[in-house]
């Protein structure tokens, strides 16, 4: 035997067995893929229907009221919401108000967790505390709509975002973050001449990309799928996001037909499963493009306090 051989037998030699799993392991795992894909089917099969009906026409989807794989397709319902300005405008609002909105929370949010992440700062375990203290009371409905009509942002789209651009639980979740940043990085940067906006955007907001998009997310859903404030907060029917339309849709048609062109015929089933693909689609292409940063930002800014 070489020299060769017998230094590969010995390090053969030193690795550790595999281990075989048992049956009932093997059990456990195809249990868990199997209800694992139950889920998935159940949480899936309704997107599936609802797109499937859009693409139906009105007369085959009056013979079936299921339909997960159309026999004809039809784009008369895209066509017919599309036909008036109604449903464009709808979506170029809530674009707006998402944008905005997720942008002006990760930057204030951002902004107020980074000091109070310092364990040395004056008064920060005070200004703590008066946020959790928010987390387990609050003001309500009434007195949110009165601060917002005494501030004059009533039939503004600043009425959506501003009342609600921090959260005081997903605040904590920043400050918990930032606090497991090194605090050799901030003492080496001080030494270089930085002050704390520059840390802040120059080096721990850069080094925080998970926490960002996965509140990118959240933030972001949250905007697009908001529409009881609107209904508070905007009596213009011109100003309404989408989700405003989508909920006229389901609840009342005639009053969508009136606003879509006053047609008295309207092929309810379709445009009503239509505009909740066209509410629903723009965000599920965004939230692909970030997900892989979910599970890590929730985790590292909830572990430590």
């Amino acid at each position: 035997m070489t020299a060769a051989a017998a230094a590969l037998k010995k390090s053969d030699a030193k690795r550790p067995a595999k281990i075989r799993a048992g049956f009932g392991s093997n059990l456990f795992d195809a249990v868990n893929y199997f209800l694992l894909a139950l889920v998935s089917l159940v949480m899936i099969l309704p997107f599936i229907h609802v797109l499937a009906a859009s693409l139906t026409p009105i007369e085959d989807l009056l013979k079936r009221d299921f339909i997960l794989f159309p026999t004809r397709l039809s784009l008369d319902a895209y066509r017919y919401v599309f036909s008036t300005p109604i449903v464009a405008r709808g979506l170029l609002i809530s674009i707006f108000i998402t944008v905005s909105g997720t942008t002006l929370n990760l930057l204030l949010s951002s902004l107020t967790a980074y000091p109070l992440a310092h364990r040395n700062l004056l008064g920060g375990k005070v200004m703590s505390l008066l946020v959790v203290f928010t987390l387990i009371f609050n003001g309500g409905m009434i007195p949110m709509f009165i601060m917002v009509q005494k501030l004059r942002l009533l039939n503004t789209y600043w009425a959506l975002i501003l009342p609600y651009v921090i959260s005081s639980f997903n605040l904590m979740l920043f400050r918990n973050y930032f606090r497991e940043m090194p605090d050799e990085l901030e003492e080496a940067a001080k030494i270089e001449g930085y002050n704390d906006l520059s840390i802040l955007f120059r080096i721990i907001l850069p080094l925080a990309k998970p926490l960002l998009a996965t509140f990118a997310i959240i933030f972001g859903v949250d905007h697009w799928n908001s529409w009881f404030n609107a209904t508070l907060y905007l009596s213009n029917s011109r100003m309404w996001p989408i989700q405003v339309i989508l909920r006229q849709v389901i609840t009342s048609m005639s009053q969508v037909g009136d606003a879509m062109g006053g047609t008295n015929y309207i092929p309810p089933m379709t445009v009503r499963m239509c505009t909740i693909v066209v509410a629903t689609v723009p965000i599920l292409l965004v939230y692909p493009f970030l997900t892989k940063y979910f599970s890590k930002g929730i985790l590292a800014g909830s572990v430590k306090g």
